[in-house]
């Protein structure tokens, strides 16, 4: 099994350069405002080919003021799938573990094509000169992307994809987005945050509603859903049985 780094999480509220295209909630939740500070993630670019690798597009350098084309060949996506296949299971639990680690692993298949990607840090604190930077536009851009990928690819089964969210939008300096899905059985939404790590780590998932409310993925409870094990076969024990927070 493959080995899982382990990240030095850094705390601190979202921040970040904004001028793209808004989306409707935003518009709508700052009717009379200006929005002129606010932008968006960009709507996912992909083609899946008839060999199995894909092309896709990846951003970067904050609001994706960088765009590459690259393309994942056949063997690059049957090792995530196989990778994914260590969460077999049916439980919540392991659903969004199946995610996270399909998400895991696109990112670093980007890294091997872009290898500026890996100047990526952790929020926008330290790496703001850094040709590859990201800020939560570029990575719910990019996390929107591979998350349909992966879905087409029939890799998400209970899940449902309903595109990135904001949250924040009154304050410039604490604009944040995050890709959303949707749990087919109970209808919950939740949020599939990959910023708050460097690119190539497993992203936090959490209910919607609260990562709405500034709650921390991890920090309890929902740090069972979140964990960062030193091993792969870690994420999913046998009998995992693990109540939603």
């Amino acid at each position: 099994m493959p080995v899982l780094a382990v990240p030095l999480l850094v705390l601190g509220g979202a921040t970040g350069p904004a001028d793209a295209q808004r989306s409707p909630a935003v518009d709508q939740a700052l009717t009379g405002n200006d929005m002129s500070f606010i932008t968006r993630p960009l709507a996912p670019d992909y083609r899946i080919r008839k060999d199995g690798g894909v092309t896709l597009r990846v951003c970067y350098n904050w609001s994706c003021a960088a765009q590459k084309k690259i393309t994942f060949s056949p063997e690059d996506m049957a090792t995530v799938t196989s990778y994914m296949a260590e969460c077999p299971g049916d439980s919540l639990h392991d659903r969004v573990q199946r995610m996270r680690i399909g998400i895991w692993q696109m990112q670093l298949l980007a890294t091997k094509y872009v290898p500026v990607l890996a100047n990526d840090r952790a929020i926008n604190d330290t790496d703001g000169e850094l040709e590859g930077r990201a800020d939560c536009v570029d990575h719910s851009s990019n996390t929107d992307t591979y998350l349909h990928v992966l879905k087409d690819l029939g890799q998400l089964a209970g899940w449902s994809l309903a595109g990135p969210t904001v949250r924040n939008v009154l304050n410039p300096h604490a604009v944040h987005w995050t890709p959303v899905v949707t749990d087919d059985r109970t209808r919950r939404e939740w949020s599939v945050d990959s910023w708050f790590h460097p690119n190539g780590q497993l992203p936090l998932v959490m209910p919607l509603r609260d990562w709405a409310a500034d709650r921390k993925a991890w920090e309890p409870p929902f740090n069972r859903l979140n964990p960062y094990p030193r091993f792969l076969s870690d994420l999913c024990p046998p009998a995992t049985a693990q109540a939603p927070p």
